[in-house]
């Protein structure tokens, strides 16, 4: 038999909260750890390293019906494309017109230096709880989850 901390009461043995305060006691196990699921903003951050973490949200059951961590899903799904295309578009342009390949280095740069900005901000406020919206991707991502 163990005693709270906080205010001396018994405790039993599977408790995971003193009965007489309330107070949570050191070492227990949330139900939701219990459970093995994440917390949406986790899930959410998470959903915009690489996209196969977005995909995995996409597909499992208990976070596929979040409109959180859809919406984040989908937002790093399109912005990953977006990406892709922009960097295919410059690509072929540079190698179609030759010399104009040392104009689109330099812009192939900062078009890379600018998504990496973006991506941290995207993941700061999936973190911080907010459906922070990218002009066109989000509205996208936010009717593909249902918002």
């Amino acid at each position: 038999m163990s005693y709270c901390t906080a205010c001396g009461a018994q405790i039993p043995e599977n408790a995971t909260a003193c009965a007489a305060c309330g107070r949570p006691i050191a070492g227990a196990v949330s139900a939701q750890a219990a459970a093995g699921t994440i917390n949406d903003n986790v899930a959410g951050m998470l959903a915009y390293f690489t996209i196969i973490p977005a995909i995995i949200f996409l597909l499992i059951e208990p976070l596929n019906r979040k409109p959180f961590v859809r919406f984040h899903s989908f937002q790093s799904i399109f912005f990953v494309v977006a990406l892709v295309m922009i960097h295919l578009g410059i690509g072929i342009i540079s190698h179609i017109i030759p010399f104009l390949f040392l104009l689109f280095l330099p812009l192939q740069a900062i078009v890379s230096l600018g998504a990496f900005i973006v991506w941290i901000v995207l993941v700061i406020k999936a973190y911080q709880g907010q459906m922070f919206r990218l002009p066109i991707i989000g509205d996208m991502a936010a009717n593909q989850a249902g918002i």
